[in-house]
């Protein structure tokens, strides 16, 4: 239920001014959770089956980058925002692109590292950081229950995980 804040302004019932909601906060969580999910795969695939650090790294950068640029088309291209309010296409493909990019890249960093095992525990970190943080977003933005969110997101990030893993193994 919407309600008018200070200024005359929409607010969410999570008393967010519904504007930022929809055209910054929205497309972020969606590039966050595309970037931080759907790279995992192919760099824990590319590490077990290498147990090499700077072809996971590439393989990361390139997995970042690709679906950075796929998601910031995907939401520009979406609508023109003038029957969902959801903002300027070109501003929300940026931000999607942009939070994309962010959570691709957080995990691919530790393997800079030369030494493989300590950049894969330090990948499992900053992947456990990444979920908590997307969970922590939908919890204060969205209204939903921390609990219930950290665990949808930790499953789907599970999934994507394990196919990673069972694919690079095999």
């Amino acid at each position: 239920m919407e309600r008018l804040g200070l200024g005359g302004r929409e607010m969410t019932a999570s008393g967010h001014s519904k504007d930022i909601v929809l055209k910054v906060v929205q497309p972020s969580l969606v590039g966050l959770m595309d970037g931080s999910v759907s790279t995992l795969a192919p760099l824990f695939a590319t590490v077990f089956a290498t147990h090499d650090t700077r072809v996971t790294f590439l393989v990361g950068l390139a997995a970042a980058v690709g679906a950075a640029i796929s998601m910031a088309f995907s939401e520009g291209l979406s609508d023109d925002g003038s029957m969902t309010g959801r903002g300027h296409p070109f501003m929300r493909g940026v931000i999607t692109g942009a939070a994309t990019f962010v959570g691709g890249i957080l995990h691919t960093l530790p393997f800079l590292l030369p030494h493989v095992h300590l950049a894969l525990y330090v990948a499992f970190g900053v992947v456990g950081v990444e979920l908590l943080a997307i969970s922590f977003i939908r919890y204060r933005y969205f209204r939903l229950s921390f609990l219930m969110s950290a665990m949808q997101v930790i499953l789907g990030g599970a999934l994507v995980f394990a196919s990673g893993v069972l694919i690079g193994s095999a």
